[in-house]
């Protein structure tokens, strides 16, 4: 028998998001990014109810085989290119578009011999100072890759916000003044806004967006959901009670004793723990919902157990539905009685967690 952790996953709610990013970014192509098994939700699921994006992007070659093996013929961007000069042979073979950051891959690159135009992003660092050429290179480097007769005439120009989820933070309009400068009079799309960026920043949304947190509904800015900016969550997780136990005043709760009962009690026992991805960090008062009420866990996650205050739940039973996050309750809340942040949640989920898929 299965554990009773189940993820739904929502495809509804993946097109609603989709199609929610191409009204803010009118104008501009989508990229939906998918990496990380679809930030938890599946790859393919997801690729399939996100078909209608321009271009998928990915963080591996294997996921570039997936999607192609699944039949998506759309663009597939790997965001951190080549990692060797045998990749160069597989990305063709598999039609997908690499960035070029790194003066390896333009070595690679000018040593393959083979002939078949591949087509390439290339990345300025304009201030994250992660991944990309820096700014006073960027004209040499394209120079260099338009010279190349393997590769695609069509070079996309791109950069990636540090903080652009903080819409005050004014590091961003120095990374977009960065990347103007750098590609002023350079041929090419231009690519600079991530999720948050197609928020917060209208200016800087350019030919395309490659959008992830929003596909999935979860937020990209501190203190938001995001049903706060219209998109809906992707993911509910849920598990049932699997005990309801009675506790005198003063006893404590789980590993280490870190609780204790405030008033002779009912806790209950829920079927799901770290060892289902739910994060062992969520400390006593992290919010889950039974019987659609607002409960709280007391003591610490386990591997495989969690425990809840059921004093606002007097008729909670074995059985019962237990939501650990849901559109009533954004894992955003979640994340941050966590410290953590929403993507990690969803990302963190293990193969001992059942996944089903709607429709809504």
């Amino acid at each position: 028998m299965s554990r009773l952790a189940t993820a739904t996953i929502h495809l509804g709610a993946l097109r609603h998001n989709l199609a929610r990013v191409c009204e803010q970014a009118v104008g501009a192509r989508v990229m939906a990014v998918i990496k990380a098994d679809a930030y938890g939700h599946g790859l393919e699921r997801v690729a399939r109810a996100l078909s209608d994006a321009d271009a998928f992007g990915v963080a591996a070659i294997a996921d570039g085989l997936r999607l192609r093996a699944a039949g998506h013929r759309q663009r597939i961007v790997v965001l951190s290119g080549p990692d060797s000069p045998a990749d160069l042979a597989e990305m063709r073979r598999l039609n997908l578009d690499a960035v070029i950051h790194h003066d390896s891959q333009l070595a690679w690159l000018a040593a393959d011999a083979d002939p078949r135009p591949l087509r390439v992003w290339l990345k300025v660092d304009s201030g994250m100072h992660r991944l990309g050429f820096p700014a006073a290179r960027v004209a040499q480097v394209h120079a260099q890759l338009a010279a190349m007769s393997n590769v695609d005439d069509e070079i996309v120009l791109m950069t990636h916000f540090a903080a652009s989820d903080e819409f005050e933070n004014p590091l961003t309009h120095a990374q977009i003044e960065q990347f103007e400068q750098a590609v002023a009079g350079l041929p090419g799309p231009r690519a600079l806004s991530n999720s948050a960026g197609v928020l917060g920043w209208p200016g800087a949304r350019g030919d395309w967006v490659r959008v992830g947190g929003l596909l999935y509904g979860l937020s990209v800015v501190e203190g938001k959901t995001g049903a706060d900016f219209g998109y809906r969550p992707a993911m509910t997780l849920r598990t049932r009670l699997i005990a309801v136990n009675e506790l005198k005043k003063g006893e404590r709760v789980g590993y280490a004793a870190t609780w204790a009962a405030p008033e002779d009690m009912r806790i209950g026992v829920a079927a799901i723990g770290y060892g289902d991805g739910y994060p062992r960090s969520a400390g006593s008062g992290t919010p889950v919902r039974i019987r659609g009420v607002d409960s709280a866990i007391v003591g610490r996650v386990s591997m495989d157990l969690i425990t809840l205050d059921l004093r606002d739940v007097p008729d909670a039973e074995v059985g019962d539905e237990v939501t650990l996050w849901s559109a009533n309750l954004p894992a955003e809340r979640i994340a941050a009685a966590a410290g953590s942040i929403s993507y990690e949640l969803t990302c963190g989920m293990t193969r001992r967690v059942l996944f089903v898929e709607d429709d809504a």
